[in-house]
């Protein structure tokens, strides 16, 4: 298994995921369908399957466009709202990509639909493309949901992923989100390796995507809310409590 970053828009990611054994694959949340399609051909892979994680334009809006560039294809999603879909996922349906078997999970919170894709192949790490839910070192604004939503999204269902499942989010935001965790926890040494890491990749012009859901656990706040040291910054001791306390900081927080 192969996961080609497609940069898009301003600091939109889409992803090209290719199964090497069978040269088949998928694309995650095609915005801007002249660069994947560019992306697909320079692959030399086949394509006929687009995961939508949610119907936010800068994720959902090239469905339309692709879909009559290439028709024929299967778009899956978990939202009525996202274009083009012909397939709608549930909770732990599971389909392949050549031979590389999809997952799905509802994390709703972000959006109400919202969907994250863990991919598993042979020879190689699992992956897991949370859209907006989870973010390198942050979380989705919580537009269409609550903090019990979001704590179940983050801490029940992908915190349960293996440590080495790599994460694949919607947007470069790794350096601000690494502010908002340098705030919450100042001491914790493993946020401030990370503001020095994604430092020089950004110097290189190089992404910081991906992470793993290991490393996740280490310096994102919004994992850690069982943590006495973000409870402490919260001023309470219920996670869910603390998810939403935290939640509300950040978006204040202009760091």
């Amino acid at each position: 298994m192969k996961v080609n970053l497609i940069p898009l828009l301003k600091d939109n990611y889409g992803y090209l995921i290719i199964d090497e054994s069978t040269n088949v694959g998928a694309v995650v949340d095609p915005v801007t369908p002249e660069t994947v399609l560019k992306a697909i051909s320079d692959a030399g892979v086949k394509v006929e399957q687009v995961l939508t994680t949610h119907h936010h334009w800068d994720h959902a809006g090239g469905n339309e466009e692709l879909n009559s560039k290439k028709p024929g294809m299967t778009f899956y999603g978990g939202d009525d709202r996202i274009g083009a879909m012909n397939k709608k996922v549930v909770h732990k349906e599971t389909f392949s990509i050549g031979s590389m078997k999809v997952t799905c999970f509802e994390t709703p919170c972000h959006t109400t639909g919202h969907i994250c894709y863990l991919v598993e192949g042979e020879g190689a790490d699992p992956a897991v493309f949370t859209g907006d839910t989870l973010f390198a070192a942050g979380c989705g604004r919580f537009f269409e949901g609550t903090p019990p939503q979001m704590y179940r999204a983050l801490i029940e269902v992908l915190s349960s992923l293996p440590d080495n499942t790599r994460v694949y989010c919607g947007h470069e935001y790794t350096a601000q989100n690494l502010k908002f965790a340098k705030h919450v926890e100042p001491e914790n040494s493993a946020v401030l390796a990370m503001i020095e890491e994604v430092a020089k990749k950004r110097d290189a012009g190089e992404p910081t995507i991906p992470t793993t859901i290991g490393q996740e656990k280490t310096f994102n706040p919004f994992m850690r809310v069982r943590e006495s040291r973000v409870q402490k910054f919260a001023g309470c001791s219920d996670p869910v409590e603390v998810m939403g306390v935290i939640r509300a900081a950040k978006d204040n927080f202009r760091g």
